[in-house]
């Protein structure tokens, strides 16, 4: 019976959403009771790997970020290149309006986070945090709505996503790296290549790619550059026309380890936000308002407004079942930010050369906005839906 039931959960779109509000909840209980000292430490721990000379050590914390985190990136990867040849991004009528939504999604919570960040140079290391949607938990919430959710707007709902995934790891590819190691640079430059000669030769042993793709992810690691990006490029590379049968197979194994293990693994890691010294300070704060105003105010305004223009203009039109209530509904969902928001954070404010940024103002931002967009998005579409009639 037991089994049953778990089966029956993890099947179900919104059981990540509900992993990741568990695995939160605990971090927060954990870093704000007698636990506190026990979780931190839990997160520094050191741990390392070496092979004669060679030697990665990272505490804990920076494993899950760079390493775990690495194979989620990998499934975006494959999921962008699917999408993009045979799903929601394959009919190029159909990606205007997702893609004027997903730039107008990242451009107004950039511009409000500036605004009230513009004076402290330390704090405008966070002006990307706002601008990410996490796809699961924003589908996870529009599952829960049932039945009579258009299957039109889960598409633009994956494919805004995506494109803003997207536009995400660009981001941090351009401005969240590192010292750069020539040396390093140069192996994950060969890697690339290879991946690429692989590919263009038909190569379809997936073990192959994954090889390489290891070897990128340590000379990325080393380099100065994201090491996360390793899985992009991976997944990118994953050839899909002549070993379509193998690469779905390798998308869906992926599925379960990332969504009900490395996210709420990540989201534990990440969301124990300590609120021993909390003041109302902290609540005003530029990063703290600044990231809250930004997913929550930012994302619907600028996915709305943009996506609004490209359809009076013409560029784009509503798809088919969608009303204008369905699409700003699903805009203020996109200010959902956490996981993607929570990653671009740590790379924002990490510690370098012995000053850390307090990780209180920015993670708090995160999960406030999260929440009350998560919270409106759902009452909107609630409404909106209850106007119309059951889809089948």
């Amino acid at each position: 019976m037991l089994k049953q039931t778990l089966v029956t959960f993890l099947k179900r779109e919104s059981s990540v959403g509900i992993l990741l509000v568990i695995a939160t909840l605990l971090a927060m209980l954990m870093a704000n009771t007698l636990l506190g000292a026990q979780y931190q430490r839990l997160m520094d721990l050191p741990v390392a790997v070496s092979v004669g000379d060679f030697a990665i050590a990272k505490p804990l914390l920076l494993w899950i970020n760079d390493g775990l985190m690495a194979l989620f990136f990998f499934m975006v990867g494959l999921e962008i290149k699917r999408e993009v040849l045979e799903g929601s991004l394959a009919d190029r009528t159909k990606i205007a309006l997702p893609f004027f939504g997903a730039i107008g999604g990242m451009l107004f919570p950039a511009l409000i986070y500036t605004v009230f960040n513009s004076d402290n140079p330390t704090a405008m290391s966070g002006w990307a945090i706002p601008v990410a949607t996490d796809i699961a938990f924003a589908l996870g919430i529009l599952s829960l709505l049932g039945s009579r959710v258009p299957a039109s707007l889960k598409v633009f709902l994956l494919a805004l996503a995506v494109i803003d995934d997207l536009g995400a790891i660009i981001i941090i590819a351009l401005f969240y790296t590192a010292e750069l190691s020539v040396q390093s640079l140069l192996i994950a430059a060969l890697s690339i290549l290879l991946l690429f000669y692989m590919n263009r030769q038909n190569v379809v042993n997936n073990t192959a790619y994954i090889l390489v793709g290891i070897v990128l992810w340590v000379a990325l690691l080393k380099s100065g550059v994201h090491a996360t990006l390793a899985g992009v490029i991976l997944g990118l590379m994953i050839p899909l026309r002549n070993n379509r049968e193998s690469f779905h197979a390798l998308e869906a194994s992926l599925h379960a380890p990332v969504n009900y293990v490395i996210l709420p693994l990540f989201a534990f890691a990440n969301a124990g936000v300590g609120l021993q010294s909390f003041t109302m300070d902290h609540l005003g704060d530029g990063v703290t308002m600044g990231v809250f105003f930004g997913l929550f105010a930012g994302k619907q305004i600028g996915v709305f407004l943009f996506s609004a223009a490209a359809i009076l203009l013409g560029v784009a039109r509503l798809p088919e079942g969608i009303g204008w209530g369905h699409l700003y509904g699903v805009a203020v969902l996109s200010g959902i930010g956490f996981t993607m928001s929570l990653f671009i954070g740590s790379l924002a404010f990490e510690c370098t050369e012995g000053i850390c940024f307090s990780l209180v103002d920015e993670r708090l931002g995160v999960l406030l906005g999260s929440l009350c967009s998560g919270l409106l998005g759902y009452a909107i579409l609630k409404f909106v839906l209850s106007r119309t009639q059951p889809h089948e």
